[in-house]
């Protein structure tokens, strides 16, 4: 496979070597190093230190793997609607990711000039940390100019836009995207930096989100910015149920693509504020569970079935009728988000204040607030969720969920999307083969 290896008679032929042949003995070369690598971080008494996670599977590590507590997703465009360019990229940055999560240094690029080095020690003498980078494709990957348009998934096409969506260009869509995840931020910024240097040529960064997530020392599941906890109903990683939500086997899928699955990413803005404002019995039937334990309504424990047909004691649903539990009930899918803080956005103008300000979803005051009080800067915070769902059909998962979502989801009032995106993410590889090898690049 083109990427994957290198015709040696060729280069014994010529003294110049071609982009693609050293990429290509790149990769072998640094699945070699990795098999070492891992096998010597052994201390004396033979126990193995090191938190790595396999670079290389059946699928591809970041889907199934217990979420770390730091991730960035990154975006980028291909420098060029070029097929060798696509095919570039991959093969560069699944040598960098194969020697990231293993440990080891950043590889030099080809080209690289004599004295000059692409490893930074800016992570030199720090453990990995689990950290997994998962690539994906996007729509426009598959459209006439690479040749690929049979090998597109069948539901990887741009999302629709939903009733309140408030999607700002620049954080939305992409070619190429990498979700790189660590226990160590320093890792994670590593990561970044190391796939950004290999990008020049080849790919225009587009976005960057930064998220975070802490799980409860129970090992319990992780909470929002709402303070609720957030994947309840995710199915277990490893179960049937897991396979049929998030896996791709469908015979109408393409052959290179089963193994794979879809992300659907969504920059959620949470305005925080207005929720803290709100009782917490009205932040609870807004959710459809309890904010202390995760309980439905109808229950007393997380795992408790959630039953839409229990009713009070006046006949009212005990699960309101537009609780955010109750309109998502039954379309499964692994929410596997993260929650980011950036403070307050960038306001250039008065004009631009005056839209942010604007941006703040109607709500009430507390008795003795001015009715014309400049919300103490809070219209311009930035703070929610990033959110990343794993499922292998978009349109009966997240877009039927979304739909009834934004039709009459009481939580509209105190959330906005502002960022989307999906991809296809291709299945694992064996060592030595680039990220998408089954497409024949």
């Amino acid at each position: 496979m083109s990427g994957a290896t290198t015709d040696r008679s060729n280069q014994s032929e010529s003294p110049r070597v071609s982009r693609r042949g050293l990429f290509g003995s790149a990769l072998v070369a640094a699945g070699a190093a990795t098999a070492g690598a891992v096998a010597g971080r052994v201390t004396a008494s033979g126990e193995n230190t090191s938190r790595t996670v396999d670079f290389h599977g059946a699928q591809q590590a970041g889907i199934a793997t217990t979420a770390q507590s730091h991730a960035l997703f990154l975006s980028c465009d291909l420098a060029r609607r070029d097929r060798g360019v696509l095919r570039d990229l991959l093969a560069a940055w699944t040598e960098t990711a194969v020697a990231l999560t293993a440990g080891d240094r950043v590889p030099d690029k080809p080209d690289s000039a004599p004295g000059f080095s692409d490893h930074t020690d800016f992570a030199t003498g720090l453990d990995p940390a689990r950290l997994t980078i998962t690539f994906g494709l996007g729509p426009s990957v598959f459209d006439e100019w690479s040749g690929l348009t049979d090998r597109r998934p069948r539901h990887l096409a741009t999302l629709p836009e939903f009733t309140g969506d408030q999607l700002r260009p620049g954080w939305t869509g992409g070619d190429i995207m990498a979700q790189i995840c660590s226990d160590d931020p320093q890792i994670v910024s590593h990561a970044f930096r190391a796939l950004r240097a290999r990008m020049p040529g080849l790919g225009n960064l587009r976005w960057t989100q930064h998220g975070f997530l802490s799980r409860p020392v129970d090992g319990g599941t992780p909470r929002n910015m709402f303070g609720h906890k957030d994947g309840t109903a995710n199915p277990r990683i490893g179960s049937a149920a897991f396979d049929e939500a998030v896996w791709v086997n469908a015979p109408e899928e393409p052959e290179w693509f089963h193994g794979g699955t879809y992300l659907v990413f969504r920059k959620i803005r949470m305005s925080t504020a207005e929720w803290d404002q709100l009782s917490r019995p009205e932040q609870d039937r807004i959710i459809g569970r309890r904010r202390d334990d995760g309980s439905p309504l109808n229950g007393t424990a997380e795992t408790d079935p959630v039953d839409l047909d229990a009713r009070a004691a006046n006949g009212e649903p005990v699960i309101p009728a537009d609780a955010h539990v109750r309109l998502v009930h039954g379309i499964p899918m692994l929410r596997r988000g993260y929650s980011y803080d950036y403070g307050t956005l960038v306001a250039t103008s008065a004009s631009q204040a005056e839209a942010n300000a604007e941006s703040v979803p109607e709500h009430t005051h507390p008795a003795g607030t001015e009715p014309d009080h400049t919300h103490s800067g809070h219209a311009q915070l930035d703070a929610g969720l990033l959110f990343a769902a794993y499922m292998n059909n978009p349109p009966e998962q997240f877009v039927k969920a979304q739909r009834l979502l934004s039709g009459s989801d009481r939580l509209n009032t105190v959330v906005q999307h502002t960022g989307s995106a999906i991809f296809a993410m291709p299945p694992g590889i064996a060592v030595g083969q680039p990220i998408g090898v089954g497409l024949g690049l």
